[in-house]
């Protein structure tokens, strides 16, 4: 037998893994996952989405419960939605043990506090009267809310995102490190700076119609022109109020689905993102919440909104949570994607991250990578399907089966907020400077045409319009039916002026 061999054959699965393993969990599979060998080799592979580490034989943490358990927060990180299915399978006992043995450390505390926190039971243990408060999650590898809840019992200092009811998770990656020394704000404020109030007023309107027409189209519809001004108008209060409350989100939901599909509360019914692939036969991506426990969810997901909002949780990180966290629990029978794209633009604008008076079409960009965008709904979704038992009657509705909440209560939503801060930077670089570059070119383009013929502005437009619609030049038609008083020498010289316009078009209106 190799040497690899041998150590593939002694590797030890460890922390969550082991767990897991141990208790014949049902689970989402960790961001993480640990294995001891007996060599002295420490090995790290992330090619496979899920990183998987390798320990040598000092790290085997031992074989009790809460051996695996420190090992887990250490290494493997705080996965609520696991911790939460091992606290239904273990039987209290053992957990006490664990928790008597070493009361005041702070490994111990942190379980001792999420054991209470996610079963709702309180065990019999005293409230410990000395030692320093500890953060619940550590700040350098989390995102977290500041100041935290002061927890006298296990003197804990509470720093999650959410409550029991709803509690996200977003890890410190790299790619999100990297984004936030990138400071979008400021970069964005430096793009909007290079161009004269009276233009950014202009381009606001293209901005929101930009917007409007993509978040439809992302979801495949045609509005009418009176869903299209509902949307505008409503992408016009996104920085005057907040809409994340039960009563705003029912107005907001009224504002944008036709009349007749309008509703007054949460959904009652179970319902479902899929496909008809043929007569009676549909393909589910998504299975939403059932709707007994969406009023708790949604609840949770409103407090987690204020705790995030006061606490000091970095703008794209506080959308992200809210709007991805809002799409997942999918609280309409229709509207709730156009929704999940609204929430971004209010809280962006509302926590100060878009300079005031401007808005960018992240839905654009979400557009133009369709499949960056399939990727931040899949990355919860396809991990969530295989743990859903379900089956749909032969009108197509579904029931579920067995109990899921906490898959939707507890979700790490790393990859979503990965996802947003590069939507909203191709959005600041290419759609936003791209729509004001487009509109400074444009208006030199106008300025040259007028000084080759006095002609109306509306005249100028069409004459630019149609240039651009045939590769910059005036096609015969189009200049017998619009331009015929015009001279061959006046058409030449229009034509070349936007022929260097056309040159100059910015790639984001190609």
């Amino acid at each position: 037998m190799s040497e690899k061999d041998k150590d593939e054959s002694t590797r030890r699965p460890a922390g969550y893994a082991a767990l897991v393993e141990r208790y014949d969990l049902d689970v989402i599979p960790n961001w993480h996952i640990s294995f001891v060998i007996n060599s002295g080799i420490h090995q790290v592979d992330s090619s496979g989405g899920v990183i998987e580490e390798v320990f040598p034989l000092k790290y085997w943490p031992g074989d009790m419960l809460g051996d695996h358990l420190e090992f887990a927060l250490k290494y493997d990180g705080t996965n609520l939605a696991i911790l939460a299915s091992l606290f239904q399978e273990i039987e209290e006992k053992d957990f006490l043990e664990y928790a008597q043995s070493k009361p005041s450390g702070k490994y111990v505390r942190r379980l001792w506090f999420l054991y209470e926190f996610l079963t709702g039971k309180k065990l019999p243990l005293a409230d410990l009267k000395r030692g320093n408060y500890v953060d619940l999650l550590e700040s350098s590898e989390y995102y977290t809310v500041s100041p935290a809840r002061i927890v006298r019992r296990q003197r804990i200092n509470d720093n999650l995102l959410g409550n029991h009811q709803f509690c996200p998770s977003v890890r410190r990656t790299d790619i999100l490190r990297d984004f936030e020394k990138t400071n979008l704000p400021d970069r964005c404020r430096q793009v909007v700076s290079a161009y004269p109030p009276e233009m950014l007023k202009r381009a606001l309107g293209y901005l929101y119609a930009k917007e409007t027409k993509s978040s439809f189209e992302i979801e495949h519809i045609n509005p009418t022109s009176n869903k299209t001004e509902r949307f505008v108008s409503l992408l016009q209060l996104a920085e005057q109020k907040d809409f994340y409350d039960k009563k705003s989100l029912i107005e907001l939901q009224n504002r944008i689905v036709d009349a007749r599909f309008r509703d007054s509360d949460y959904r009652r019914t179970q319902n479902y993102v899929g496909e008809s692939v043929a007569w009676q036969n549909e393909k589910i991506h998504f299975a939403c919440p059932k709707p007994e426990n969406l009023p708790d969810l949604m609840e949770g997901l409103e407090i987690s909104f204020k705790f995030m909002d006061e606490g000091n949780v970095p703008a794209v990180i506080h959308a992200a949570v809210v709007s991805y966290g809002f799409v997942f629990l999918h609280p309409f029978e229709d509207g709730n994607g156009r929704i999940h794209r609204f929430l971004i633009h209010n809280i962006l604008a509302r926590r100060g991250f878009t300079p005031e008076g401007i808005m960018f079409p992240v839905s654009a960009s979400m557009l133009k990578n369709p499949a960056d965008y399939d990727a931040s709904l899949e990355s919860f979704s396809k991990r969530l399907m295989p743990l859903v038992e379900y089956s749909l009657d032969e009108d197509g509705r579904m029931t579920v089966h067995n109990d899921t909440v906490k898959w939707y209560r507890y979700i790490d939503m790393t990859p979503q907020a990965e996802a947003l801060f590069l939507f909203i930077e191709k959005t600041i670089d290419t759609e936003l400077a791209g729509e004001l570059l487009f509109l400074a070119n444009y208006d030199e383009t106008k300025k040259a045409i007028q000084e080759i013929v006095d002609m109306p502005d509306r005249q100028i437009d069409i004459f630019i319009r149609f240039c651009l619609q045939n590769n910059g030049r005036l096609s015969g038609r189009k200049r017998a039916s619009h331009f015929e008083a015009l001279s061959d020498n006046e058409i030449s010289r229009m034509e070349k002026v936007v022929q260097l316009f056309y040159d100059k078009k910015s790639p984001a209106r190609r």
